[in-house]
């Protein structure tokens, strides 16, 4: 650049093309998923679960491919092939007469059950997607233990443990509730009884107080109308007792 001369910025259009490269990008690498480990009994069967996540729709050239490494082993065999809508399973192996398709494409489920079990199942199975044009990204990979008999696993215990002592609080809470609903419940018909009662004394009351207000004046009247006849009883005698002595 000359002296003198003025700085040139950088373009508005080029500066576009380089966000769009870097973060507008056609495909996005595919997401497969799996549980980090199954445990089975001998004899009984298991679901191995295999879902994904794609930038794109569902495409009818979706795959499933699932392999098997045994516990041990160094090298992974194909036991199972989806493609073009059918299930392929393997006919090499010890696996080809006791796996079952069991996933959906149209849900994003590639799972399958393997049946019957045995101590020589112990291994990785591995599941791997693609969903044309996203067939970038990693597998995923599933743990299968056999036994004798599926030990209980710690987490269960726990939970059942959680969901009993919550249980119990629960049973709790609504016995506190239902005895304070009863209590409220008697207190408040008590209060109305003594009401009641309250009530019928007063009226009661007021109904002798007015009877008696009533029964005064007659007791008067006859307290009066006794005195004057006692009163003139008294002085008829005595009218008669002078009669007498004026005679003799």
């Amino acid at each position: 650049m000359a002296p003198g001369a003025p700085s040139s910025s950088p373009s508005p259009i080029l500066a576009a093309l380089l966000f769009s490269s870097l973060v507008l990008s056609p495909a996005q690498a595919i997401v497969v998923y799996t549980d980090r480990e199954v445990h089975g009994a001998v004899g009984s069967q298991v679901t191995l679960h295999c879902s994904f996540w794609s930038s794109e729709w569902v495409s009818d050239d979706i795959s499933f491919t699932w392999r098997y490494q045994p516990e041990g082993g160094r090298d992974a065999i194909s036991i199972f092939h989806y493609a073009k809508g059918q299930p392929y399973i393997d006919e090499v192996g010890t696996f080809k007469e006791r796996i079952q398709w069991v996933g959906d494409p149209r849900w994003k489920d590639g799972s399958i059950v393997i049946h019957n079990l045995d101590y020589s199942d112990n291994g990785t199975f591995t599941c791997d997607v693609k969903n044309p044009p996203d067939i970038v990204g990693k597998t995923s990979q599933v743990t299968l233990y056999v036994f004798e008999k599926v030990p209980t696993r710690y987490g269960v215990v726990l939970g059942a443990v959680i969901g009993g002592i919550l249980g119990v609080v629960l049973l709790l809470v609504l016995l506190f509730y239902l005895v304070r609903y009863c209590w409220l419940r008697r207190q408040a018909t008590l209060q109305r009884r003594l009401s009641a009662m309250e009530k019928g004394k007063f009226h009661k009351s007021s109904k002798d107080s007015s009877k008696r207000g009533r029964q005064t004046p007659v007791l008067y009247a006859m307290l009066d109308h006794s005195r004057s006849t006692k009163a003139a009883s008294e002085k008829k005698s005595k009218g008669l007792g002078e009669s007498r002595k004026d005679k003799k």
